[in-house]
């Protein structure tokens, strides 16, 4: 396994990544990987991906998606991982070396800037292009690493309204703190920015893609060992956390409240296996032109 660092100066998202949510996302590592598993188990299977592929896993995280992409190309194929976080791409480097996976490559970089090499089949992203600061400035620069007629896979969110597991503690906490203002510290447009197929076909095609198909996958993730485990992750990421982040001190002072009807909120999706709720993402695909 070879580890890349780019020496690029990190944009303000990236440092925020960084700074702020890389050690929320680690606390909450049991949820997310669990949770967007869902959602990337439902297509693995149809993957366009064979022994010997080269392949990108863009905004890879945790890693757990690289180890599972390295695996299907097989020894002779090879895997980039490519994550902004290096306390992110941390955990994949020790779970692969657990698992015995030696064909990635870790690489700390930013995708919108990165210099890739035309030669991958596939470019591969699960929950990552949401965030860019230019979507079609970084879905052309993804572009650039595949060879003609090679695949990009990414999924992305629908709508806060089919995402429930979101929407629901973004309503609670509203209902106690103001919005976020427009100078709120960001890691980027969002997680529903890429929701609208309209507007995201128009972005492939304007990146140079062609061949765009949208596939809808729903799941019910699990969002919390229990009910306390739930309210610590909404409050901590997604659209409720930034409402109270943002809030500051008025959101320390609110916190019992919103964590009482929070908790009434989300009684009904308490299960045996923890607390379940609905989940909605849209698996798009692509083609480079040859």
């Amino acid at each position: 396994m070879d580890d890349i660092r780019a020496e690029q100066p990190d944009s303000d998202f990236v440092t925020f990544w960084n700074e702020v949510l890389v050690p929320k996302f680690t606390r909450f590592r049991h949820v997310l990987v669990g949770g967007l598993g869902r959602h990337s188990d439902a297509i693995f299977p149809l993957l366009p991906v064979s022994p010997g592929d080269r392949i990108v896993d863009a905004g890879a995280g945790f890693g757990d998606t690289a180890i599972m992409l390295a695996r299907r190309a097989g020894p002779e194929g090879r895997v980039t991982a490519i994550d902004c976080c290096d306390g992110f791409l941390d955990h994949g480097r020790r779970d692969a070396a657990a698992a015995g996976v030696a064909n990635i490559d870790w690489v700390v970089a930013d995708i919108q800037r990165h210099p890739f090499a035309p030669f991958h089949d596939l470019m591969f992203s699960r929950f990552g292009t949401m965030f860019f600061e230019n979507p079609v400035v970084a879905l052309r620069n993804m572009r650039t690493a595949l060879k003609p007629g090679g695949r990009l896979v990414m999924i992305v969110w629908r709508t806060i309204a089919d995402n429930p597991w979101l929407g629901l503690a973004k309503e609670v906490a509203l209902a106690h703190l103001p919005p976020p203002g427009e100078d709120a510290d960001t890691c980027g447009p969002g997680p529903f920015s890429m929701a609208g197929q309209e507007m995201v076909t128009a972005q492939l095609r304007a990146a140079g893609y062609d061949d765009i198909a949208f596939r809808r996958v729903d799941a019910m993730i699990r969002i919390g060992n229990d009910i306390e485990d739930a309210i610590a992750f909404q409050l901590a990421l997604g659209p409720a956390g930034e409402v109270y982040r943002e809030a500051g001190a008025l959101g320390e002072a609110k916190r019992p409240a919103i964590e009482a009807d929070m908790r009434a909120r989300l009684l009904p999706f308490v299960t045996e296996d923890g607390v379940q709720m609905m989940s909605s993402s849209w698996v798009i695909s692509a083609k480079n032109p040859g």
